[in-house]
């Protein structure tokens, strides 16, 4: 009771001492009334408590992908964005002019004069160690490249992001983002207006939002099986106590990784260890590196003898079945395939484990033939990293909780967007 009472009357204290600042402002410039006002709501929301929802679009086959809308500009306009927890910048497709650009589903970004200079941490944390270096100290030049061999080039820039919070708060934070003016289409490429990075540095929009106090530094993505689901930021509307947890590597954290992993296959080891594993949003399918994809497909096709289905030619994917008669759903043929999981060794405790049951790693393709939705990430210059893509994350609930360094994940019902613990 009496810390309740402490509590409330420091909050109070502080919204005070801010309404003060903010009116006596009136004769300050401003930027500076902007700033006191951006103040006093980040006061509110850290104290009372906020998340921000939004819901996606998009699926694994046949889209290849999710995207988010984001409203940003001013004037406000919509952008469709690619999510992507394997990178931290965001951009967008720009009219600076552009000199290369693909099909998009919106008109290019104009960006404002705001332009973010060369020796900006921002800046900084884009280049390569030893690499800092802009043609212009006083814009930031970038050029990001993705595993798909993917690129984007162009100058970075601070633009509002219209933002609807949980808790019924509508701000409109000056964030950083890349306007891209020269892009290199990717494999994977998809007709949008760029990419939302929500990756571990400080240029992630998740990060800066943190750094303004504006939301806790916490990521997570709900995406549905059949289609669509939602991406969140912020802490306040899942039970951590019904969540599977796992420490974040320390010497890894380029990427959301929890380390190292042992590869089992139907509850029982395959002696294949050491996977590097990495959680990214951003590839539709999950690629292990050349020998645990030999392994999976030796133990699948053991497990697979003497049932009704054999290996045909399909342009879907490597690897696919076919059956009596064309697949309708994963129902149809999910009885013939066994799990698998990835087991992490979390820091000396007892492994946890990621399951992969079939939903996790098939696709009913266009013909009716259940492909693999695993692929040799070897051949694709992948190295030694392992990573985990959307295929494998459907019908979950998954958490990147950076101000905790773990990653979390939960089954979940990713068609119903979630309300904040303090709106329920």
């Amino acid at each position: 009771m009496g810390k309740g009472k402490v509590g409330f009357s420091v909050l109070a204290l502080m919204l005070l001492l801010a309404m003060v600042l903010v009116s006596s402002a009136a004769s300050s410039d401003g930027a500076q009334q902007k700033w006191r006002k951006a103040m006093l709501s980040s006061m509110m929301l850290s104290k009372v408590g906020s998340s921000l929802v939004f819901p996606l679009h998009g699926n694994v086959y046949p889209a290849g992908y999710y995207n988010v809308t984001l409203n940003i500009g001013q004037p406000s306009k919509p952008y469709f964005l690619d999510v992507d927890t394997g990178s931290d910048l965001t951009w967008l497709q720009c009219d600076a002019p552009c000199r290369q650009c693909t099909e998009a589903p919106h008109p290019l970004y104009r960006p404002s004069n705001n332009l973010v200079v060369c020796n900006d941490p921002l800046c900084r944390s884009l280049q390569a160690p030893g690499e800092h270096k802009c043609e212009d100290p006083e814009q930031c030049d970038y050029e990001v490249e993705y595993a798909d061999g993917g690129s984007s080039l162009g100058v970075l820039v601070r633009d509002v992001f219209l933002l609807n919070f949980t808790n019924g708060q509508r701000l409109n934070p000056l964030l950083a983002l890349g306007c891209g003016y020269d892009q290199l289409p990717g494999r994977s490429h998809h007709p949008l207006d760029g990419i939302l990075g929500l990756g571990r540095g400080i240029s992630s929009i998740p990060s800066q939002l943190s750094s303004q106090g504006l939301v806790k530094n916490v990521i997570g993505h709900c995406l549905s099986g059949r289609g669509g689901g939602f991406l969140f930021f912020g802490d306040d509307i899942y039970d951590s106590s019904r969540i599977t947890w796992t420490q974040m590597s320390r010497d890894h954290s380029k990427y959301y990784s929890p380390g190292f992993s042992e590869l089992m296959f139907d509850g029982k080891s395959t002696g294949i260890q050491n996977l590097l594993v990495a959680f990214d949003s951003g590839s539709s399918y999950t690629y292990l590196n050349s020998q645990a994809y030999r392994g999976l497909l030796y133990s699948l096709r053991t497990a697979l003898s003497g049932k009704p289905l054999s290996e045909v030619p399909d342009q879907t994917l490597p690897v696919c079945w076919k059956g009596k008669k064309p697949f309708k759903s994963l129902r149809d043929v999910k009885k013939y395939f066994k799990s698998f999981a990835l087991g992490f060794a979390n820091s000396g405790r007892a492994r946890t484990h990621f399951e992969f049951p079939p939903e996790a790693y098939l696709i009913i393709s266009s013909k009716g033939n259940a492909c693999l939705g695993i692929l040799n990430g070897t051949q694709i210059g992948l190295r030694d990293l392992n990573v985990i893509g959307d295929i494998s994350m459907q019908d979950r609930m998954m958490i990147y909780n950076n101000e905790k360094q773990v990653i979390g994940w939960a089954p979940a019902n990713c068609e119903r967007l979630p309300k904040s613990k303090a709106r329920q």
